[in-house]
Formats: C-alpha cells, sequence, structure tokens
C-alpha cells in the first residue's frame, strides 16, 4: 500500500528548472486534466447552490426571449420563418449557439478573478481555468437543447438529417467562445471596469446576430461584411442542421465567420500566454 502512494506521489514530481514551464506548458495541461474535471464540477455545482429555480432557468430565460422575438419580429413586423419551420422554431436554433456564446463569455470573462487564491498559491497551466468555466454552458447549452426537442413535438415538427452535422457546429460554437472568452478574461484582470462593459458586448451582440430573424435578409452585398460576426456562421449552421436545405448556408460568409474565429483563438491564446505570468501581480 505504501509503494502505491510512493509510486502515484511520483507521477506528480514537480522539477523547477530554467524554462521548463514554456518548453513542458502544452503537456502540462494534459497532466493537470483531473484539475480541469475539478473545477468544471464545482462551476456547476456553485452555478445552482441554492438558486430559487435552478436548473429551469436555463429553460426559462430562452424560452422567454423565444416569445418576445416571436411577438417583434414575427407578428409585429411580420418577418416571415425559413421553409416550412414555424418561427419559433427558427428562433429557437438561433438562441441554442447564441445562448452557449453569451453564457462562455459570461462565465470564461470572471473566471480568473473568481479563483484569485488558486492562482496565487499554486503553479498550473491558467488556461485551464476559463476553459473549465465553459463546460457550465455546455450544459445550459444541453437542457435547451432538450427544450428543442419539447418545442419540435409541440409543433410537429421533423428536423432535417442534417441533425447529424450539428456537433461539428457545436465545436465552431466552441471555438467562438473560447476565443472571444479568453480575451474578454485577460482585458478583465488588467482593467477591472471592462466587467461593465461585457453585459453591453453581449446584449448588444444579440441584435447584430440572426437570432430574432434569417441573415438571408441582408442585402447580398453586405452579406459577406457581415459575416464578420464569427457567430453569423455559427446560428446559420445550427439552423441548416435543424431546418435543413431551406436554411441555406452563405457559404463565403460561413467561411469569413471561421476565419474571424480561428483568427481570434490565435490571437486570444497568445495574448494569453504573454500576460500567463502576471496575473498574480494584477490579481
Amino acid at each position: 500500500m505504501t509503494n502505491h502512494i510512493f509510486m502515484k506521489a511520483s507521477e506528480f514530481e514537480l522539477i523547477i528548472e530554467p524554462g521548463r514551464t514554456e518548453k513542458n506548458y502544452w503537456t502540462d495541461l494534459w497532466r493537470y486534466r483531473e484539475l480541469f474535471y475539478i473545477l468544471s464540477w464545482r462551476d456547476l455545482k456553485v452555478r445552482y447552490k441554492q438558486t430559487v429555480v435552478g436548473v429551469a432557468w436555463s429553460v426559462v430565460r430562452p424560452l422567454l426571449t423565444m416569445i418576445i422575438f416571436t411577438l417583434v419580429f414575427g407578428r409585429l413586423a411580420k418577418m416571415h420563418s425559413i421553409g416550412d419551420a414555424p418561427y419559433p422554431i427558427m428562433v429557437f436554433a438561433g438562441l441554442l449557439p447564441w445562448y452557449f456564446f453569451s453564457n462562455s463569455l459570461s462565465e470564461a470573462s470572471n473566471s480568473l478573478i473568481g479563483n484569485t487564491n488558486l492562482i496565487s498559491k499554486v503553479y498550473f497551466p491558467r488556461l485551464i481555468i476559463p476553459a473549465s468555466s465553459i463546460i457550465t454552458s455546455f450544459v445550459d447549452f444541453l437542457i435547451s437543447f432538450v427544450l428543442m426537442l419539447i418545442l419540435m413535438v409541440y409543433y410537429q415538427f421533423v428536423p432535417s438529417w442534417h441533425m447529424i452535422f450539428m456537433p461539428l457546429f457545436l465545436i465552431v460554437a466552441f471555438g467562438a467562445s473560447f476565443g472571444f472568452g479568453l480575451w474578454l478574461t485577460t482585458m478583465n484582470v488588467k482593467y477591472r471596469d471592462f466587467r461593465y462593459i461585457i453585459p453591453f458586448i453581449v446584449q448588444f451582440g444579440l441584435y447584430i446576430s440572426p437570432v430574432g430573424f434569417s441573415s438571408s435578409i441582408v442585402p447580398e452585398k453586405w452579406r459577406l461584411l457581415y459575416s464578420l460576426n464569427p457567430m453569423v456562421g455559427v446560428i446559420d449552421g445550427f439552423r441548416w442542421s435543424i431546418i435543413g436545405d431551406a436554411a441555406t448556408i452563405y457559404w463565403p460568409g460561413f467561411l469569413a465567420s471561421l476565419g474571424v474565429i480561428v483568427f481570434l483563438m490565435w490571437y486570444s491564446i497568445r495574448h494569453f500566454r504573454k500576460m500567463e505570468k502576471a496575473f498574480a501581480d494584477y490579481i
């Protein structure tokens, strides 16, 4: 028994030498994967602990937003749905990736500030903290997706076989959430008043993204520019997965959105790594 404990302890032996942290950073991410699981599970428990509605909040918020968008855009503005899909289905198909994205930004942007004691006392790749915070948003996404299935049953809507491609667009949504969230995290650590800007960014993004309407209403000459919003391609992809060929994807715009996401991830990781050594000082 004693030998077994000694062998397990030796697996996590910490060697201090110049340049070792930089050289083994990405290897350390894998070595500290259990910390990723622990932080993710902790964030989930904290999120729903001592709440009045608990998990139901993940259902109430998108449901109310869908109702408001349906009334404003569908009834008052007389906007049409896509194909034979009911308007609430079209709206909710856009809300699924949007709320995953917006929740991820809110969770990731405050993740480092909320783990001050951990950062200032223990070494581990700090990238784990914002990455683990996005898992909470993914759980909310799964809960909202169940609501989406219930809506399909209620409206007797049969989804397209394209649903098998939804995980691919979910990966793209994760990339957008992680890239933008990582950048906001570093900015929030360095400039604390940035936390007041984040809710405005999320609210503003909701209305400039094609959540309550189809991106096809944007004039052709502006669609490529409009697609520089990374969530345009993600939302169009989700709608294509659920509604089918009627929700055509504007591929030049999708590739533009994907390019923005890839660049944002590269820049955010680079910027995060550059500032990581100073996080303990800023916090």
